[in-house]
């Protein structure tokens, strides 16, 4: 198993945090995560969010979507989900 840089694992854990919070379907914005892991100064979080929501897709771990669209990468603006039964 290859080793993760702290900011990066702490990213994926925050991510999959927030969609556990959330209702089934729900869905989250990139932003939302950098907020939770650094909120005075979450713009500098979102290389290390962005990085471990590809981690994710690439894991089939969340999918992404855009105005209900689904996403097979991320791309431009874009939300978070759980993988569904769709």
């Amino acid at each position: 198993m290859r080793s993760r840089p702290e900011g990066l694992s702490d990213a994926r854990a925050a991510v999959l945090d927030l969609l556990a919070r959330r209702a089934a379907g729900a869905t989250i914005c990139p932003s939302e995560v950098a907020r939770a892991r650094s909120p005075e100064d979450w713009r500098s979080a979102m290389p290390s969010v962005h990085a471990a929501i590809d981690g994710l897709v690439r894991d089939g771990a969340v999918r992404l979507s855009w105005k209900g669209e689904r996403l097979a990468a991320r791309s431009g603006p874009y939300r978070i989900a759980l993988p569904g039964k769709d």
